[in-house]
């Protein structure tokens, strides 16, 4: 899968500047998990790469996986990873903190579990609308995808640590096209 199978609404991403984790987490884009017992061995990958103690915690592919994914995305961009990067919230201390998200930071947000408690989802930013923003994520559908979600539920933005940060770093006006995410488990 590829940043060839974009959706119309963000074909603009196959040409546009984008940051080394943008181009990272693209290179993945539609990657799904596996349903049943079957494990998607790309993602199975993933946790091996990321070293023993995730290598231990994430056995299936059915594990929701949204800091998996982002764990090695920041790993293949040369950026550090979280420590204990499974956890989405763990990713609210990453890099620099940002009051205003743009292009190529990664968001963390806030999400409630069928049985009421509270987790998280990552993903990095790829535009906002007037309620929404616009995430580049995995296990977003079961999936490697964009997708919206509101811009209430964020829990904290943090920027990637640059040595001379890109130019496409910018605030991304979008359409409020798509569905909006409910929740990302």
């Amino acid at each position: 899968m590829s940043k060839e199978n974009l959706e119309k609404n963000y074909s603009w991403l196959k040409t546009a500047t984008v940051t080394k984790m943008i181009e990272e987490a693209l290179r993945y884009y539609g990657i799904k998990e596996s349903y049943g017992k079957a494990n998607n061995p790309t993602i199975m990958a993933w946790a091996k790469s990321l070293g023993q103690e995730v290598k231990q915690i994430y056995v299936a592919d059915s594990i929701p996986w949204c800091g998996l994914f982002m764990g090695i995305v920041a790993k293949n961009a040369g950026k550090e990873v979280v420590k204990s990067p499974l956890w989405a919230l763990n990713w609210g201390n990453f890099g620099s903190y940002t009051a205003t998200p743009m292009f190529g930071d990664v968001l963390t947000f806030v999400r409630i579990t069928e049985n009421g408690t509270k987790a998280g989802h990552v993903g990095l930013y790829i535009g906002e609308d007037v309620d929404c923003y616009h995430v580049l994520g995995g296990n977003q559908s079961d999936k490697v995808c964009i997708t919206r979600i509101q811009k209430s539920r964020l829990y904290v933005a943090r920027r990637p640590q640059y040595n001379n940060q890109p130019s496409c770093v910018k605030k991304v006006k979008l359409p409020a096209n798509g569905n909006i995410s409910q929740n990302e488990s």
